[in-house]
């Protein structure tokens, strides 16, 4: 199958958000099925319309979309924490407001009117939404201390919101998550619209000169016979005249003879005599034409001055569909260039959140339940998603080998972590012990979260601390070791003041020590700190 128009695509994305405007959301998405190259931004109107629906699941998944095509939307991790929130989906929500503060970059608004949506994102809404994730998780204090913290700070609209807010939170009464209006979706640009209707750029044909009196055909086919009566000379002009029309083509058949197409307008030099030839000029060319095949031609209406239109000006240039460019922005944190050369690349945006299968919140057993059958749901985040049903009591051992024959790798390369709340550092699992804590500690709410990675044990080596990647690093010999932004980098040893040698994903070696941070020293931007501080 061909690539999309992108007239096709405009055309298509405008339709369906007119039909959001009238609420006709079954004929908005309609529209957007026949889009076959969505782009995020077509991705987030679907998402838009199935939360207008109330369908969850297809809102989430567009949203999945949404953020795997642009990585670094602040608006688009916004809208999908308050459709996990929900979905009580605790975890995830908790997990997008994080990354929807981090992509703010220290901004304390970002308006998206740039893009074709009439939406401006405050940081103060974004953190209102983790503490309405707090309020779900029983937190009360944690999100009145948040909520707090924000009723100081001045501007944004947010007083009212966040007096109500608290009076709420004080009475433990929970809170609606924010989203972005409905009906509000991202939308084409004006001009690729206007840029639709069909418009002729030539223009139509006229005639600026012609040898036929009052001429207006502006046509474009073989020469045409004229209306009986319509061309009348007069003998007068006849007479005087040397100009001759031919009546008839006539192909040269000897030296001196001209070839001149039937019609044609000549001008005779003479009548040739005796042997019935004249002698003409055509297009420049003296020759002999047969003198039976001439008829005179009054030429006195020619000679009178004619008054030539000039060709129409302001003809339209061709439409310039260039695509549209993301609106630049100045980043709280430049990425540190190295003194002996160019060794990091630019930073790249978070993991995707794609999953192989549905999330364990859908089929989430009670409490009677887990009480009953002792087992809860494990969600391990390995290169894909996989939903467990795990005895509370198992050993780390068993763990470890189920997962190893889903992934098919064996099991003394699997290496289980834990992320605790406010961290973005995974944990290893201090073997049954930690396991047995975390199964636990969920046992409460029936489900749990772990991270498994391939990684080789580390024999005989010691893990002296562990920081989080701010950046991706590309290895530039085979000392080096290669990571991407967020990944955990188990710290071996510290070979100098500049460079580190650590371990991450079953690989190690050294690389610069700016390019990643402990976090309990270095966040992003203050939101980010607030959110990890107060959960």
């Amino acid at each position: 199958m061909g690539a999309m128009l992108y007239t096709e695509l405009i055309r298509l994305w405008d339709e369906a958000a007119q039909a959001v405007d009238s609420r006709d959301w079954q004929g908005a998405l309609s529209k957007l099925s026949q889009i076959t190259e969505p782009t995020s931004r077509t991705l987030f109107l679907s998402a838009s319309v199935y939360l207008a629906l109330g369908q969850l699941e297809p809102a989430i998944r567009a949203l999945d979309q949404v953020i795997a095509k642009d990585e670094r939307l602040a608006v688009g991790f916004f809208q999908r924490s308050a459709a996990h929130m929900m979905a009580s989906r605790l975890e995830e929500a908790m997990s997008d407001c994080i990354w929807a503060q981090k992509h703010m970059r220290g901004n304390s608004v970002i308006d998206y009117r740039q893009l074709g949506l009439r939406f401006k994102l405050h940081s103060w809404q974004v953190i209102y939404n983790a503490a309405a994730v707090h309020c779900r998780m029983g937190l009360w204090e944690k999100a009145w201390d948040m909520l707090a913290t924000l009723s100081q700070e001045k501007g944004g609209g947010r007083a009212e919101k966040l007096e109500a807010a608290m009076e709420s939170v004080a009475r433990e009464e929970l809170l609606t998550p924010l989203l972005v209006p409905e009906g509000e979706v991202f939308r084409p640009r004006k001009q690729d619209v206007e840029q639709l209707q069909e418009r002729d750029f030539l223009g139509k044909a006229k005639v600026i000169s012609s040898m036929i009196p009052n001429d207006d055909f502006g046509g474009f086919e073989p020469l045409r016979l004229q209306k009986p009566g319509y061309y009348e000379p007069k003998g007068e002009g006849e007479q005087e005249s040397r100009y001759m029309r031919l009546r008839g083509s006539y192909m040269a058949r000897g030296p001196g003879e001209l070839t001149v197409p039937a019609g044609a307008v000549v001008f005779m030099f003479s009548d040739g005599g005796m042997e019935g030839l004249a002698t003409i000029i055509y297009d420049g060319k003296r020759g002999l034409v047969p003198m039976s095949i001439l008829e005179p031609v009054d030429v006195t209406k020619f000679q009178r001055k004619k008054e030539f239109r000039s060709i129409p000006n302001g003809i339209p240039l061709p439409p310039g569909l260039k695509p549209p460019t993301r609106p630049e922005t100045r980043p709280s944190l430049p990425a540190p260039q190295l003194a002996t050369g160019n060794r990091g690349s630019p930073p790249t945006p978070p993991p995707q959140y794609a999953s192989v299968v549905d999330s364990p919140t859908k089929r989430r057993p009670s409490s009677s339940q887990t009480e009953e059958g002792g087992s809860i749901v494990v969600k391990v985040h390995y290169k894909y998603t996989l939903a467990l049903n795990v005895p509370v009591g198992m050993p780390y051992s068993e763990l470890q080998e189920k997962i190893a024959r889903k992934v098919g790798q064996p099991a003394t390369n699997l290496r289980l972590r834990q992320r605790q709340h406010g961290s973005l550092v995974l944990k290893p699992l201090d073997g049954d012990a930690g396991l047995g804590a975390v199964l636990q500690e969920a046992a409460g709410s029936g489900r749990a979260v772990l991270w498994c990675q391939p990684e080789n044990p580390l024999q005989g080596r010691t893990i002296l601390y562990q920081m989080v990647a701010q950046y991706n690093y590309s290895a530039q010999g085979p000392e080096d070791l290669e990571f991407n932004e967020g990944d955990t980098i188990d710290i071996l040893s510290e070979v100098n003041e500049e460079w580190l040698e650590g371990h991450t994903a079953g690989h190690i070696g050294i690389f610069p020590r700016c390019f990643a941070s402990q976090e309990d020293t270095d966040h992003d931007t203050e939101g980010a700190k607030m959110l990890a501080t107060n959960q």
